[in-house]
């Protein structure tokens, strides 16, 4: 749990604006967009380049993500 914890702090929470504006200014790839929804509301719509990740699973899957870029959850 320890582990986890340094990974995901500190946390900042950003609105959907500053998100837009996030993606439009960096380069796709420079970051990870992670859905954390479920694979049926995924298929249902999601933002293009998202990456799918159900929140039940997170945890057993934190070895996908790149710690070096910033990772936007939604």
């Amino acid at each position: 749990m320890v582990k986890l914890k340094k990974l995901f702090t500190p946390v900042k929470s950003i609105d959907n604006d500053t998100a837009k504006k996030f993606i439009a200014e960096h380069p796709e790839g420079s970051y990870t967009l992670l859905d954390v929804r479920q694979p049926g509301e995924y298929e249902g719509e999601h933002i293009p380049g998202a990456k799918l990740i159900p929140l039940p699973g997170l945890k057993d899957q934190l070895s996908q993500l790149d710690k070096q870029k910033p990772v936007l959850v939604y």
